[in-house]
């Protein structure tokens, strides 16, 4: 079949099994637009910012395990989208993301909209491509899909230049592929596997530690299974919430700066840690010279490089986590006796019952994290969870009851403010049988609030539920804390009206100052299917504790704060 490049874009996408692209055209992308118009294999969703885009396509993927797909034009059109690119990368997200380029003989020569888009994306994607020949693009389409989504998966992007989506080529569609560069190891070192199960049948102190690397792996339900079998405890990363059923009584909450008492007393008193899928970052650890000194640590993860990256590792394990976690199973049945692990258990729980994860609540003012609990009382399982960055963040990340993995959508590793709502339109599109809720700041809500417009032009009834206390939260926070109260640049009294906005782009919106109000206002909004603005009036000075601070131990935690 001889048919110009653009047209293999469109022909490789549907081979792929694609069914939803986020995009925004331009002059160098213009040919495969052109073949977007004549093609009726998936929907293009015509995003009103590159980097929502990217977004949208990133929400999707960590909505439903898929390749998320965006495409974008040269110049401007990639640099809005490197943020994008930048936020899938850090938490290993599979996206293949398109960009069109100058022709090749005006590359070098600072052309209208030419950017080293390959020398820009380098740092940020898991592999990059400039397309040189109309020969090798069919190939490398095939290739990106095959890199963006085995071994550690993470975002590839192809560059492709005008003159080449316009030339007519031979299109064979690889089958298979095979990289003589690359090649992820996939079953786990057996030996090493039983080293490690004898190791926590000789603990009195094992922890598992839970990272997004299970979810990636769809391996949530045997690492359930093997907590079950073990009765080890579990603490979960930001990006690991949902892995384990929040009612499980064997999950402390989640770990590090924002963590639970329970979780970090346990990770700083375990005698052996079992990570899983987790990378030991800095926002886990606290002062690494502190962190985890009495434990032995197994570390089991797909990416060889992250292993021994940060901290000293006893016993190394790589490969692919789904297999891995079976073989550990059938060997810990045999090797390992719940019962050993019952005193600890007894101090954990103990720690729990002393510096439960609360708030005190309120009937002057709506407290955010009563907002929501209720959300989760409310809705569940029946919704997906998307936030942007900030203190709503991390208290949706403490008090939703998340109950399955990819529940929970939300920027880890970049912290991305400007995410959530158009992950949250990705996340709807991929689950169209859940709610989709965003909780949003009022100082991140405004960075993608164009996207209001995609949202009802496309039909994707997200609710945003900003959480409006005037400030940019979580930076006031730190300099109430450590900054003397000198709140440089983060007060947002002068906001827009959000209720007026959201209906300005055919939304709905809300104000909401009691509870009986946010109650009748979610109802609604859910009942209209509606996309919409909840701007939920709420405590201005509330802080999100407990906190570690930067650089602290995860044994010394301030638990509370008194002015």
């Amino acid at each position: 079949m001889r048919i110009s490049g653009a047209r293999m874009v469109v022909e490789a996408l549907h081979k792929e099994g694609v069914n939803v692209v986020f995009g925004y055209p331009g002059g160098a992308i213009m040919n495969v637009y052109d073949e977007l118009y004549k093609q009726d294999y998936f929907q293009h969703i015509l995003t009103r910012h590159e980097q929502a885009s990217i977004h949208a396509a990133d929400g999707y993927a960590r909505a439903t395990g898929n390749v998320g797909v965006a495409i974008v034009t040269s110049g401007p059109g990639f640099t809005n989208a490197i943020t994008g690119l930048a936020t899938a990368y850090m938490d290993s997200i599979p996206m293949v993301v398109i960009s069109g380029q100058v022709p090749t003989f005006l590359i070098g020569t600072d052309a209208f909209q030419e950017i080293d888009a390959v020398g820009i994306s380098r740092p940020c994607t898991k592999h990059n491509y400039l397309v040189n020949t109309i020969e090798e693009l069919p190939y490398i389409l095939k290739e990106a899909f095959y890199i963006a989504s085995s071994g550690r998966p993470g975002p590839v992007h192809i560059d492709i230049p005008k003159d080449i989506t316009a030339e007519i080529g031979e299109f064979i569609y690889p089958e298979t592929i095979v990289v003589d560069t690359y090649k992820p190891t996939d079953k786990g070192n057996i030996r090493q596997v039983k080293k490690a199960i004898d190791a926590i049948s000789n603990a009195k102190k094992p922890l598992l530690y839970i990272g997004g690397g299970v979810i990636s792996a769809n391996a949530s339900d045997d690492v359930r299974e093997f907590a079950k079998i073990t009765q080890i405890p579990i603490v979960e990363t930001l990006m690991a919430r949902g892995s384990i059923e929040n009612n499980n009584p064997l999950l402390l909450g989640m770990v590090g700066m924002h963590g639970t008492y329970a979780a970090n007393m346990a990770m700083s008193e375990a005698d052996i840690i079992i990570s899983l899928g987790a990378r030991f970052d800095d926002r886990v650890t606290g002062k690494l010279s502190e962190f985890a000194k009495h434990a032995e640590i197994i570390h089991v993860d797909i990416d060889p490089t992250s292993i021994g990256k940060l901290v000293n590792v006893d016993y190394p394990i790589v490969g692919n986590l789904n297999k891995i976690i079976l073989e550990m199973i059938e060997i810990a049945k045999e090797k390992i006796n719940p019962s050993r692990y019952e005193s600890w258990r007894q101090i954990l729980k103990r720690y729990d019952e002393i510096h439960p994860l609360r708030f005190e609540d309120s009937d002057d003012v709506i407290k955010p994290q009563w907002v929501i609990k209720r959300v989760g009382e409310l809705l569940g399982e029946k919704a997906v969870i998307s936030t942007d960055v900030g203190q709503h963040q991390m208290w949706t990340a403490q008090f939703y009851p998340f109950s399955f993995p990819r529940q929970f959508v939300t920027s880890g590793g970049l912290g991305t403010m400007g995410f959530g709502f158009p992950a949250a339109m990705g996340v709807k599109r991929g689950k169209s049988d859940l709610v989709s809720i965003n909780f949003s700041g009022d100082g991140s809500i405004l960075m993608n609030i164009q996207e209001l417009m995609t949202a009802v032009e496309s039909r994707l009834p997200v609710i945003n539920i900003v959480l409006n206390n005037g400030y940019l939260g979580m930076v006031r926070q730190w300099q109430t804390f450590f900054y003397d109260k000198r709140y440089s640049h983060t007060d947002l009294t002068m906001q827009p009206d959000f209720v007026m906005l959201a209906k300005s782009f055919g939304g709905v919106g809300y104000r909401v100052y009691t509870k009986e109000e946010f109650d009748r206002a979610l109802e609604d909004a859910i009942s209209k299917n509606c996309v919409a603005i909840i701007d939920v009036v709420v405590d201005r000075l509330e802080n999100v504790l407990p906190m570690v601070p930067s650089g602290g131990t995860l044994y010394n935690m301030m638990l509370e704060y008194k002015d």
